[in-house]
């Protein structure tokens, strides 16, 4: 039977969601998942079947439909595999974790302004609004479930969204020197975070390769786009990124050179 396909960029984190999913189901063989270089122009072939969008994941389904929107995907493999759901049974439980679900929009939005932001002078306020956030999540984690870990028992749907995010935002404590504070404004959100970062299933991705791959995200140019002044993104494939030394944590002196960050020989 042929497999559904998913097209990514394997360090995406709206990809890494569906990873996490078929680890925590133990169906990683029910996907193919096909590399797309964003460092290159999208192929003729998969812009035809996504009439023309470039925004990955894309999932194309066994009979040839396209499916779009990592969210989407998500729900749709959760509920089309084999075996117990990620999401809640209990219809008051599922509305539950799609009110936390919808506060992930913001939270990410938020976080890669941050880290993409050039003005020195507005660190504090994306640091602010980042906090924030976290603590309005600290609050909703207390409304619903005070003295656990998780937003409910285990490891849910809720955990598989925002994880990639928390993993992403390793680029904030490396290039702005992110941290949450002390304090039980942030103790709840602290525990869920924590747990959600050592679970076994979200290992696929290490803060080394995000650190690397996402340094033209600190200087302002995301999606493989060329900071000026290089000539290649550190995006690229090649070289591998664990050849590369690891990126200057000072974004705001500019660029380093293609040379010293690893990409050219």
């Amino acid at each position: 039977m042929t497999k559904p396909i998913v097209y990514h960029i394997p360090v995406c984190p709206f990809s890494q969601r569906l990873e996490i999913l078929l680890a925590l189901r133990g169906q990683m063989d029910a996907v193919e998942f096909r590399v797309v270089d964003i460092t290159k122009p999208r192929d003729p072939e998969l812009l035809a079947k996504t009439r023309g969008t470039t925004a990955l994941p894309v999932l194309e389904t066994a009979d040839g439909q396209i499916l779009k929107e990592s969210l989407v995907i998500l729900r749709y493999l959760d509920e089309v595999m084999e075996g117990d759901s990620l999401r809640r049974d209990d219809p008051y439980e599922h509305a539950v974790e799609s009110m936390l679900i919808a506060r992930e929009g913001p939270f990410t939005m938020t976080g890669y302004i941050y880290v993409m932001n050039q003005d020195p002078a507005q660190r504090d306020t994306h640091r602010d609004k980042l906090l924030g956030l976290y603590k309005d999540i600290n609050g909703f984690l207390m409304e619903h479930n005070p003295d656990g870990t998780f937003l409910f028992d285990d490891f849910g749907l809720a955990e598989a969204v925002f994880t990639p995010m928390f993993k992403r935002f390793w680029f904030l404590d490396y290039y702005e020197g992110f941290a949450l504070p002390e304090g039980p404004e942030f103790d709840r959100v602290r525990r869920w975070h924590a747990a959600c970062m050592a679970h076994p299933a979200t290992e696929q991705v290490t803060e080394e390769e995000i650190v690397k791959l996402y340094y033209d995200y600190a200087l302002g140019a995301g999606n493989g786009a060329l900071v000026a002044g290089r000539t290649v993104s550190s995006f690229a494939f090649e070289p591998e990124w664990q050849s590369r030394p690891w990126p200057p944590r000072d974004k705001y002196a500019g660029t380093a050179s293609d040379r010293d960050l690893g990409l050219v020989a």
